[in-house]
């Protein structure tokens, strides 16, 4: 469903991604870890079409990143560590405009806004997105993400900056849509949380990939034993 070969990304002199190579099956859900400035956000972005890679390629769904970005968006849900919403609209009114974008007319557009509008921030979405709190504006970002029924998900820090009950909501969305049988590429610094959630983690660090597999795979791996967290397994490869 997502894959990545030889992929790499320069800025001037400093390298961001070097040679990566990953897959991602169809329903699976995959963690994304790293250290700040690992090129987690880089993958992420070559993979919506944002950059261009300096070499090797990305598909998802047998569609080529950046040759067919229009056609990716259509088919991706993606939600950036700090979506972008238009302060002077309601929460509703951001939905419509987002289904609207996708090609929903009128009256389809204001039935889906007003379906995942209430589902995710209930009788926020009447309000300005000025007025929501950070955990608020994240909600309303995965129901935009949402909106025109993706069967792959992308998300770049979703719980970051959430305070710990918000967070767990929007974890529980996140495992609620992995049930669903979406695809999920998961970029995450709360390692609890992706052991519970994903089904293989991928551990990164100075651009490249340093480990793939299930928690399980990891251990032996790293010769850990039984009960080590994944905590613990991040913090070995990364060492």
């Amino acid at each position: 469903m997502i894959e990545t070969k030889g992929l790499c990304k320069r800025f001037g002199d400093r390298v961001a991604l070097d040679g990566l190579d990953l897959v991602v099956e169809p329903g699976e859900v995959m963690a994304f870890l790293g250290p700040n400035g690992s090129g987690k956000t880089t993958t992420i972005r070559l993979l919506m079409g944002l950059l261009r890679p300096t070499a090797g390629h990305a598909s998802i769904d047998g569609l080529d990143c950046h040759a067919d970005a229009v056609e990716v968006k259509r088919r991706v849900g993606y939600l950036p560590d700090e979506p972008f919403l238009y302060p002077y609209l309601s929460g509703l009114e951001f939905l419509e405009l987002v289904a609207g974008l996708h090609g929903m007319n009128g009256p389809e557009a204001r039935k889906k806004a007003a379906a995942l509008g209430e589902e995710f921030v209930g009788d926020d979405c009447k309000r300005l997105t000025a007025t929501y709190s950070h955990g608020t504006k994240k909600r309303l970002a995965l129901a935009a993400a949402l909106i025109h029924e993706p069967r792959v998900l992308i998300l770049d820090e979703p719980t970051n900056g959430l305070d710990p009950r918000a967070a767990r909501d929007m974890r529980d969305r996140i495992a609620a849509l992995a049930r669903a049988g979406r695809t999920v590429f998961l970029s995450t610094h709360l390692l609890d949380s992706a052991e519970k959630l994903c089904d293989r983690v991928a551990i990164l660090a100075a651009g490249k990939l340093l480990a793939v597999g299930t928690a399980g795979e990891l251990r032996t791996r790293f010769g850990a034993g039984g009960d080590t967290s994944l905590e613990e397994l991040f913090l070995t490869a990364t060492a």
